[in-house]
């Protein structure tokens, strides 16, 4: 079983980044299916193209994916927690902009802090404690215009955040306990088991959101894209936790915010406004002052040794 390398925390943060730059483009893919697709079925087929990627890529690299009881119930729980933070974040893009839905979710490093600091002990200073309230209060300079134009879908996003923090906390558990290409594959089939049971027996008069509705060919290749991109992003995302604290990189993801707001202005024309733009400014200025002052406390510490990993190596 592998263990955790916190002594690299730069190649985590690099991961990290990765995320932050495909993750706005599965959103974008979402959004533009939104109003031609139901929720639920946009959820299915975001695993079913997961499991379509990575299960025949375990089998055919010889990657573990046979976990023990307390990692398996672990990833059952990542499962239900993504399922759901996805759903929630296909919802509030039907309503907001892809900037502004993504910035809003950001109160979620500042629920990431206090969650680690609270259940898993990590190390939380006060000035990154500062920094994240910092962006905290930006992130509300962007919820009020959304809450003025579109009502109570603008409070989505705040689900989001309290989703995808405990989400971050259970992934950090399982970071060095599994290969994350095995761990994803088997957590596409247990959506998959899930999901696709009750969209097939949910009547569709009864939860639109659950109903099916054929794709156009255009259709079926934004949901690869979709897939694609989102499977990628969140194993740049595990990956990154095997290699620094949740805390640390917790602030960093605020650099997705001006890469959706570049996808957003592309492809629908969305720019947020003054006030929101204010906030989106201030939270990626609180988040590349945690990057910044990280950096710096790491080229301070003495050398540590590496320490001698059993099992499967993380995948490059």
């Amino acid at each position: 079983m592998t263990q955790p390398d916190l002594d690299r925390p730069l190649l985590g943060i690099a991961l990290m980044l990765g995320f932050c730059v495909l993750a706005p483009f599965a959103d974008a893919m979402a959004k533009l299916l939104g109003p031609h697709l139901a929720v639920g079925q946009l959820v299915t087929l975001r695993f079913a193209v997961q499991a379509l990627i990575l299960v025949p890529l375990t089998l055919a690299t010889g990657r573990a994916w046979r976990m023990d009881r307390r990692t398996l119930g672990l990833v059952a729980l990542r499962t239900l927690l993504h399922i759901l933070g996805i759903g929630l974040v296909f919802t509030s893009l039907l309503y907001l902009p892809l900037a502004d839905a993504i910035a809003i979710a950001y109160v979620m490093p500042f629920v990431l802090l206090l969650l680690g600091f609270w259940f898993l002990g990590e190390e939380v200073g006060l000035r990154r404690l500062a920094a994240c309230a910092v962006g905290f209060a930006g992130t509300l300079m962007v919820v009020q215009p959304a809450f003025s134009q579109v009502g109570w879908p603008a409070l989505l996003p705040l689900g989001v955040a309290v989703i995808f923090a405990l989400f971050m906390l259970v992934t950090r558990q399982i970071a060095g306990r599994t290969d994350p290409i095995g761990m994803q594959a088997v957590s596409a089939l247990m959506a998959l088991a899930l999901l696709v049971p009750v969209m097939a027996l949910t009547p569709a008069d009864t939860l639109p959101q659950l109903a099916w509705i054929a794709p156009t060919a255009q259709g079926w290749t934004l949901v690869a894209l979709m897939g694609i991109t989102g499977t990628g992003a969140h194993l740049l995302m595990t990956w990154s936790l095997r290699y620094v604290p949740a805390s640390t990189v917790a602030p960093m993801q605020y650099l997705e915010i001006p890469f959706a707001t570049v996808v957003g202005f592309a492809l629908f024309g969305d720019l947020p406004g003054p006030l929101a733009a204010c906030g989106i400014a201030v939270t990626i200025a609180a988040g590349l002052y945690i990057i910044l002052r990280e950096r710096a406390m790491h080229r301070a510490r003495p050398p540590v040794p590496q320490a001698i990993h059993s099992g499967t190596p993380p995948a490059g």
